[in-house]
C-alpha cells in the first residue's frame, strides 16, 4: 500500500484521537538527509472556535525563525503531507491511550505501529505557554 494511502489510515486515528479528548501531541521527526527543518511538532490548544492545534515548525538554523500557527485538524493534515517523504519518513502520535507511528520505509511504502502511551493526559496548552 502507497505511503499516502496509509498516512490517510493513520491520519483517521489522529482525528478520532481529538475528538475523543486523548490527542496530547504529534510529531514529525526522522528527516531525510539534512534539511534545514528539523522537527514538526502538533499539540492541542485552547480554542473557543472548536477543536484546534498548535502547528511549530522548529530550524536547525539560528537564522531561520521557528514558525507557529494556530490550524485546524485538516489544516494541520494538509501541512504535515506536503513533508512527507520531502523531509521526514516518520510521524509519531502520541495519545493517552497509545503511540501510533508511522513509517515510510525506503520503498515508499507505509506502516503504522502502535505502542504503550507515553502521555497520561492531553492537557491543551495556552497559546502563549512555551510547551516545546
Amino acid at each position: 500500500m502507497s505511503y499516502q494511502d496509509v498516512f490517510v489510515i493513520f491520519w483517521k486515528q489522529v482525528n478520532e484521537s481529538a475528538q475523543e479528548g486523548r490527542f496530547a501531541k504529534l510529531t514529525m521527526a526522522k528527516t531525510i538527509g539534512k534539511p534545514n527543518l528539523r522537527n514538526i511538532f502538533v499539540r492541542p490548544v485552547y480554542s473557543e472556535d472548536g477543536f484546534k492545534v498548535l502547528l511549530k515548525l522548529r530550524y536547525r538554523s539560528l537564522e531561520t525563525e521557528d514558525q507557529e500557527d494556530e490550524l485546524t485538524l485538516d489544516e494541520a493534515f494538509v501541512v504535515l503531507k506536503s513533508h512527507l517523504i520531502t523531509s521526514f519518513s516518520s510521524v509519531l502520535l502520541f495519545t493517552t491511550t497509545k503511540d501510533v507511528t508511522f513509517k515510510i520505509n525506503k520503498k515508499g511504502a507505509g506502516s503504522i505501529t502502535e505502542s504503550a502511551p507515553t502521555f497520561s493526559d492531553a492537557t491543551p496548552v495556552k497559546r502563549d505557554a512555551d510547551w516545546w
